[in-house]
């Protein structure tokens, strides 16, 4: 079977007419369902030796899957659901997708679970549509709440694609230009994630069932619940039951002087304002206080089901939202409503609420500091009982994991976490445990239907759904190799979100737990460093590599204010055997992309786009490793796979990949990873690229692109350059080159506005004088010889006078005299190997300056070091590199993607 045939099975919605799965026919869904549970249980004891596998009990992972579509497990059948015939090099050739989008994330799937960092499924469309085909098979390892699947599906309507701002004619998809980009058609998913929560949501949310009578069933439940719970939730004004909306709660504190209690509502929150006060009394004895200078006051609390009793925050509930008359307006708890709380709490000794006890966590910690020490503490006793009869009720029925889904995605605003605000836009503080001094106490009812109705507003169009799911770690994943065609991917970026932490109060109550021994993240309780993050991401994405096809792309999303951990993702992406091809930066308030080079810019979400090289080029690097022949296959292959032109509305920007400066990062980067030697040097590159490639703007191109690219610079009046942050001599050195390209200037007209660019360089950056930086890389018209051509151009452009004057003119020599601007190809060339030279130096002076002392350098200049372990490398003096790797400050190391790749990988070459 061929990627663009159908699969051999149909997803039908009635749940009592034949389907066929996996050529086998069943007379129902259900009786699918059941027999794959069954080959499943039995299947429990080889998958759990997989790395990764969830933590809880069989019969509540063959509850929670629906195999053989989704497994809480790791899923042993999605081979055979793909039937792939792994294809090597045939596929088309595609540049790499540079994307100005802004999509909303106010749609039903985004609303419909509260999980994080949702990547809107409708911006993952715009990547399907231009890397794949209908019928190709996208992965994503990360999936979260499984938005690449919908994205997938809705590559298959037109309507959804026309949306996002395409034009579709007979099933072809056009852009804005008028070109034909892509074809409608669904493209097949493949979702996993490490969290059992994860899948279990992005499950819910690519598979289709009827709605209608799910809606009618858990509609019924909720009112059955309610029926009979409602009291829990009712309060008498004057004279009438009335609902209550929501209860708001105020922690109690003992005073510092006179250790009787502070009700902080009553001494703290302003009756008419409704805000808080920054100082308060204390009623009894009237001393000023501040909430950093009081201790909670606690009580002891039995936990029934654990039999011990727990020391726990005192809260009293102090305001009721109430529903009167068809109006909300708030009353004050009286001692009716007190008598209820307590009946519920009778009441509460006969269940055992499903908890979970709070483990060590960089994150959930805090709670202990609260007495809350098990998961089911974060509820109220109601909420707590409401929750665990809907649990029990659902069990046995038809439509358990979408109800269950609905429980989970409306239990974080019925826990304390939920903050009551004056501005009526309380909520739970994403990403992070924070127990308010005010929760506000949600109706679950309430909560439970208006989840329902944000699930149930997802529309199903009727399609056949080809998404499958499975709950494995990225470091070992159940796919045969070279059998995806595209891979799109949102990482947990360090320390950034605890995923498994914050994942506790959800996977509680599916009853199965993240195994998080390979979570890849930084956290201090799980002994994880930036260094154990690293490693855990290379397994990641050399299983990514593994499973995609050559010639085929991998997009990651990033979004993290610290260059280490960018430095980590793209070590881990180039180690894998990856090429970058594009880092793209989203520019919040131009709202576009650009391009960027440096560490710096993950002060700003990136997309990172990056290929697997195709067997034939992989061949030929590999058979030829030492001669200068294989770097020009590697150019070569790099060139082909960027985009020839990148502009719009009469302008046109630099691509900076086609740079040669960066050309050559990126073959010492894939030549290093891998561990072989680097044959060129950095000035023979940079001729070799001159003589080889045509040349356009400072840029490289085949033979093949340069007529497009010609074509269209006809048609644009502006050239921009990339927008740079000078932080070390590289970048101040391409910020010359831009300012130089736009205006030869001389060194007094360049200098001021150099001070200001220089302000945010490293403390331990040495870097050069501006002097010395002009001398090394760029030229100085002296007057004593023609005008050179840049210069000449310029001042016939922008001065009337000069215009039709010869270079050797007289005024047009004095008007460029003492003017510095970009060398031709040839003599920046020879500037290079000068250049080099006096890095070099540089270099064995910190070598011996080491040798006589033990201290760490803390100031040096980081261009002299990376020549000098690039030197180092390909004389294979490995130990060099560590020896003086060891000696620099590890946060230079960890932050210099160029420093890591050397230090790193002559460490592995020590170990080996």
């Amino acid at each position: 079977m061929t990627n663009n045939e159908q699969l051999s099975f149909e997803v039908t919605k009635a749940d009592n007419t034949p389907v066929v799965c996996l050529g086998m026919t069943f007379e129902s869904e259900e009786a699918r369902r059941e027999y794959f549970r069954d080959e499943l249980r039995k299947k429990l004891p080889e998958l759990k030796k997989i790395e990764g596998f969830p933590v809880g009990e069989d019969e509540d992972i063959i509850a929670l899957s629906d195999p053989p579509y989704y497994t809480a497990c790791p899923n042993p059948w999605l081979n055979q659901l793909l039937n792939i015939n792994a294809d090597s090099d045939t596929k088309e050739i595609q540049p790499p997708f540079i994307l100005d989008v802004s999509e909303g994330k106010t749609d039903a799937y985004y609303m419909a679970h509260s999980y994080h960092t949702k990547v809107p499924y409708k911006a993952i469309m715009h990547y399907l549509l231009h890397y794949t085909k209908p019928g190709d098979v996208i992965y994503d390892g990360f999936s979260g709440s499984g938005m690449a699947g919908v994205a997938a599906y809705n590559c298959g309507i037109s309507r959804e694609v026309e949306k996002i701002g395409y034009k579709v004619i007979d099933s072809s998809v056009y852009d804005e230009q008028g070109n034909i980009i892509s074809k409608v058609g669904q493209r097949k998913a493949i979702l996993s994630d490490l969290s059992p929560l994860a899948t279990h949501i992005s499950a819910q949310l690519n598979y289709d069932f009827d709605r209608t009578k799910f809606y009618k069933y858990l509609s019924q439940l909720i009112d059955e619940l309610e029926e009979e719970f409602g009291w829990m939730f009712e309060t008498n004004y004057k004279g009438e039951k009335c609902k209550i909306n929501y209860v708001i709660w105020s922690e109690n504190f003992v005073c510092p002087s006179c250790t009787e209690e502070i009700d902080f509502w009553e001494s703290a929150i302003d009756e008419e304002s409704r805000s808080v006060k920054n100082e308060f009394k204390c009623p009894k004895c009237g001393v000023k206080t501040t909430k950093s200078k009081v201790s909670r006051a606690t009580t002891t609390k039995y936990i029934n089901g654990l039999g011990i009793y727990s020391e726990i925050s005192k809260f009293t509930p102090k305001i009721l939202n109430i529903t009167y008359k068809g109006k909300r307006i708030e009353k004050k708890v009286d001692s009716e409503d007190i008598n209820i709380l307590n009946k519920i709490e009778e009441l509460s000794s006969e269940y055992n609420f499903p908890t979970n006890e709070i483990p060590e966590g960089d994150e959930i910690n805090r709670l202990k500091n609260n007495g809350v020490f098990y998961i089911h503490q974060l509820l109220t006793e109601r909420n707590n009982i409401i929750l665990t009869e809907l649990k029990n009720r659902i069990s046995s029925s038809e439509f358990y994991n979408q109800s269950l889904f609905i429980l989970t995605a409306a239990i974080n605003n019925l826990t304390q976490l939920y903050r009551w605000r004056a501005n009526g836009k309380g909520g739970v503080i994403s990403g992070t445990y924070y127990l308010p001094s005010t929760p506000q106490e949600n109706n679950s009812f309430n909560q439970l239907r208006r989840k329902l109705d944000d699930f149930t507003r997802i529309e199903f169009k009727n399609l056949n759904r080809f998404t499958y799911v499975s709950t494995n770690s990225i470091t070992n994943l159940p796919l045969k190799e070279n059998s995806i065609d595209y891979i799109f991917t949102d990482p947990p970026f360090g320390s950034n979100l605890m995923y498994s932490e914050l994942n506790l109060v959800w996977e509680t109550w599916i009853g199965i737990k993240t195994n998080n021994s390979t979570e890849a993240i930084v956290n201090k309780s799980q002994n994880k460093s930036t260094f154990d993050y690293n490693s855990l991401l290379n397994k990641g994405f050399k299983e990514y590599y593994r499973i995609l096809k050559p010639n085929s792309w991998i997009t990651v999303e990033f979004s993290n204010s610290k260059a280490s951990i960018w430095n980590a993702i793209q070590d881990a992406i180039q180690k894998a055997g990856f090429v970058i091809a594009n880092v793209s930066a989203l520019d919040k308030k131009q709202g576009s992309f650009k391009a960027v080079t440096t560490a710096t810019a993950v002060k700003q979400d990136l997309v990172i786009t990056a290929y697997k090289p195709s067997e034939e080029s992989v061949k030929k690097i590999l058979n030829n490793t030492d001669k200068v022949e294989s770097v020009w296959t590697f150019v070569n292959q790099h060139l082909e796979k960027l985009p020839v032109f990148l502009g719009s509305k009469g302008e046109a920007s630099v691509i900076i990949e086609r740079t040669p400066r960066i050309l050559f990062d990126r073959m010492i980067a894939y030549y290093v990873q891998n561990g072989f030697p680097v044959p060129i040097s950095s000035p023979d590159f940079q001729s070799g690229v001159m003589e080889r490639f045509p040349m356009r703007d400072g840029m490289a191109f085949l033979e093949s692109q340069v007529a497009e690219y010609d074509r269209k610079r006809t048609l644009v009046k502006e050239f921009t350059q990339m927008s740079l942050f000078v932080s070390d001599e590289n970048s101040a050195i391409e910020w010359i080159r831009q300012q130089l390209m736009k205006k030869p200037q001389t060194r007094q007209d360049l200098h001021p506005q150099f001070m200001k660019e220089i302000q945010h360089i490293a403390k331990h950056e040495q870097l050069p004088e501006l002097d010395d930086l002009l001398g090394q890389n760029f030229l100085r018209y002296e007057g004593e010889e023609t005008v050179p051509d840049q210069i000449a151009s310029y001042l016939r452009r922008n001065f009337h006078d000069m215009r039709g004057l010869e270079n050797t003119d007289g005024k047009l020599k004095a008007k460029a005299m003492n003017r510095w601007y970009v060398p031709d190809p040839n003599k920046q060339a020879d500037l290079e190997k000068l250049r080099e030279k006096t890095l070099l130096r540089e270099f064995d002076h910190y070598v011996e300056e080491l040798g006589n002392s033990k201290k760490k350098l803390k100031q040096f200049r980081t261009e002299a070091i990376r020549a000098g372990f690039k030197k180092a490398w390909s004389e294979k003096n490995y130990e060099k590199i560590v020896t003086v790797g060891d000696r620099l400050p590890e946060q230079v190391i960890q932050e210099d993607d160029k420093l890591l790749m050397y230090y790193d990988n002559a460490q592995v070459r020590l170990d080996m």
